[in-house]
Formats: structure tokens, C-alpha cells, sequence
């Protein structure tokens, strides 16, 4: 695990030139911290669930800076959900029907019956590092499986911390206490269900 400068700019592009080497870091969301790495990344992916000692059958959320990568991602967004991602109060996560071909996103990522879970972060940090990265991330909240999620960063296990790659600096000083985003599923002809508020 390394650090280095507290400005944004250097910070960001510390991890994303850690995540472009496959690598697993720690990092503010537009919810709680997130233990993160490249989408596509299969190898890492596989090392986030070991970290967490997560089964795998369990899928993990991934985040996208803007639209234009969560279009990229999925393999269709239906109009529904451009009104309730514009229009949620709180971080809002959607389940898709699938991932498209074209994303390279790691198999893992999709929960057995072909969806995704993906958010589109309107957090400063998490966006510019999506971008900067020109893919999606791994979001996982940074914490061992089964343990409550840290709501802050001082609040995430050395255990946790010692296991990254990278400790990203930007976000460490929040005290207030994030919460998990609200999870809806959307079916056929715009359906959508709560799965958790």
C-alpha cells in the first residue's frame, strides 16, 4: 500500500495509474469508501472478493462517471432509468438486464442470472477517476464481508487498508456518516422495484 500527495490532481492520477496496472485501491464514493479496481480487470476483481472474503456468487456494484459510460457499460438503459437517476435524492443504484459485449467487463461483476448493478457517481473525485481511467470501477464498501460498512474513513480496518494497493487522500477528512445508495431493479416495459431503499 502506498501514498503520496494530498492534492486532488496528484491523487487522482496516482490511482488511476494504480488501476491501470491492475491494481486494488481504497477511495472515496458518492456513498461510504470503496475498495476499487478497473471493471474489466479480472484478476482483480477476483482479489477484491478474496479481500473481503466475499463469496463470488455475490456480485459487486460498479460505478460510471457520466452517461456516456454507463451506455457503454449496460446493454440497454431504458428511458426510465434516465428519470430516476436525474431525479433521486439520494446515490442511486440500477440493476440492469445485462452488460454489453463490447464494455470487457470482467465476468465476476455480473450476478448469475446476466445482471449488473451499476451506479452513476455524481461524487467529484469517484466521476473524475472513472474518467480518468476511460472505464468503469469496482465499488465494494470497504469492509470484510458480514462486518458493518464504514461510514468514514476512519472507520476502515487496518486489515482493509494494508490489503490495497493504494490509500487514496482525497475524501479522508468527511466526518460525516455516508450511507449505502438506495438499489432499484429494472424489468421489462420500465418496471422497477425497490431492493433496498
Amino acid at each position: 500500500m502506498t501514498e503520496t500527495g494530498s492534492d486532488f490532481g496528484s491523487d487522482l492520477r496516482a490511482a488511476a495509474e494504480v488501476l491501470r496496472k491492475g491494481g486494488v485501491i481504497l477511495y472515496p464514493t458518492d456513498t461510504v469508501w470503496g475498495i476499487g479496481c478497473d471493471a474489466r480487470c479480472g484478476k482483480a476483481v477476483e482479489r477484491i472478493f478474496r479481500i473481503k472474503q466475499r463469496a463470488d456468487s455475490k456480485a459487486m456494484i460498479v460505478l460510471v462517471g457520466d452517461l456516456g459510460q454507463l451506455e457503454r457499460t449496460v446493454n440497454e438503459v431504458p428511458e426510465v432509468a434516465y428519470d430516476l437517476i436525474e431525479f433521486s435524492e439520494r446515490p442511486l443504484t440500477i440493476v440492469y438486464d445485462g452488460v454489453s459485449p463490447a464494455s470487457g467487463i470482467a465476468p465476476g461483476l455480473c450476478a448469475a442470472d446476466g445482471t449488473i448493478a451499476v451506479r452513476l457517481t455524481r461524487e467529484r473525485f469517484s466521476a473524475a477517476l472513472c474518467k480518468a481511467l476511460g472505464a468503469p470501477l469496482v465499488s465494494t464498501s470497504a469492509n470484510i464481508s458480514g462486518q458493518p460498512a464504514a461510514t468514514c474513513f476512519d472507520e476502515i480496518s487496518q486489515e482493509i487498508i494494508d490489503a490495497v494497493d493504494y490509500v487514496c487522500i482525497t475524501g479522508r477528512q468527511a466526518t460525516s456518516a455516508a450511507r449505502p445508495s438506495t438499489v432499484m431493479r429494472l424489468g421489462a416495459g420500465g418496471i422497477f422495484k425497490v431492493l433496498r431503499p
